[in-house]
């Protein structure tokens, strides 16, 4: 996640270089820092000084799905996010910070873009208080949406989560069927029964890889491809997701049930690759060539690939060895343009606590 700071103050300028200097003594991923209509010598700072209006430039942080992180008033950051607040299971996540660090909020995405999570983690940064306002989190209560996050499960149908958390708010206890062999325990969060798969009554939680007719309040279905992918360096996003989207098709997949993108430690920096998880939210996940030669199966082998980065072949190795625990090409090396990608299927478990 990328974490975009902006600020209106000399003192709230201060303060995101404060935090960014932190996060960069931690190695923490790719930072930008922004500081909008400051007073004061900007030329100094390490802060990039904002030009174009603010709604722009949010537009911009949000359709990027980078973190965004208002140091000043509420207000501000509502009115500035308001055009580009679209859907709560896609929204950037957005938080808000006064200029003296005393308290950090929430304020967009607190779920599913993590935005709760990282203002534990600024709170515990910066010595600021966290703000959470989620009724789940106060009440320490099961989050449907929360444990579907964790869980790398996608929601088929966002309304359902309203349903479940006012059961949960209100004492009641909610019932869920998980396809069998998926669950790594039988142990279960307080108020949460787990019925047998396939249900024999409706359910309020349905857990399956399959579109099903059973009755439920929300329907969550498992992350559980991965894409292997080798391209030229410089490969543009446009070019990389032109070559995924077409496979997908293909295969009818939705690119919301992939888990992870992998690849060669050699393109770990790599730009396209890099925005195209980023943007679709999606891990991104990179193995040596010892690590990929290791990986047993038949494989489309190349001795060129191998004397270039020191192993036979990249995508079909590494979509399974992304699979950890299990699974299987579902499509084996295709080639195009520079690029090579395969797809497999992986294992997918469940935890409840």
């Amino acid at each position: 996640m990328r974490l975009s700071i902006i600020s209106f103050t000399d003192q709230g300028r201060t303060l995101s270089e404060k935090i960014g200097e932190m996060l960069r003594e931690r190695q923490e991923n790719r930072l930008y820092t922004k500081c909008r209509a400051c007073a004061g010598d900007v030329a100094r700072s390490s802060v990039e000084y904002v030009v174009v209006p603010l709604h722009e430039w949010v537009e911009k942080q949000m359709q990027e799905k980078n973190a965004l992180l208002f140091i000043g008033a509420c207000g501000i950051a509502v009115r500035a996010i308001a055009p580009s607040v679209t859907d709560k299971l896609q929204d950037a996540p957005v938080l808000v910070m006064d200029e003296k660090g005393k308290y950090v909020i929430p304020i967009l995405a607190g779920h599913m873009g993590g935005a709760n999570e990282l203002a534990q983690y600024l709170a515990k940064l910066t010595g600021a208080e966290p703000v959470i306002t989620t009724a789940t989190d106060l009440n320490e209560k099961f989050a449907v949406d929360l444990f579907a996050k964790r869980n790398h499960l996608v929601i088929g149908n966002k309304e359902g989560i309203v349903k479940v958390s006012s059961k949960v708010l209100a004492g009641k206890e909610i019932t869920i069927s998980l396809e069998s062999g998926h669950g790594s325990s039988n142990r279960m969060p307080e108020g949460v029964r787990l019925l047998p798969y396939p249900p024999t009554e409706p359910v309020d939680v349905l857990i399956s890889s399959q579109e099903t007719g059973f009755e439920a309040a929300i329907h969550l279905k498992p992350k559980e491809y991965i894409i292997g992918i080798g391209c030229k360096k410089g490969k543009p996003i446009d070019e990389i997701n032109g070559l995924i989207e077409k496979k997908l098709q293909e295969l009818d997949i939705s690119d919301t049930q992939i888990y992870a993108l992998a690849s060669i430690s050699q393109k770990c920096e790599e730009p396209g690759l890099i925005e195209w998880c980023r943007r679709k939210g999606v891990l991104f996940l990179t193995y040596t060539a010892a690590e990929l030669q290791g990986v047993k199966g038949e494989f489309q082998k190349s001795a060129f690939v191998k004397g270039q980065v020191g192993v036979d072949n990249v995508c079909e190795r590494a979509a399974l060895k992304a699979c950890d625990f299990g699974g299987k090409l579902i499509c084996g090396k295709c080639a195009e343009n520079g690029m090579t990608i395969a797809v497999a299927k992986k294992e997918w478990t469940v935890e409840f606590i």
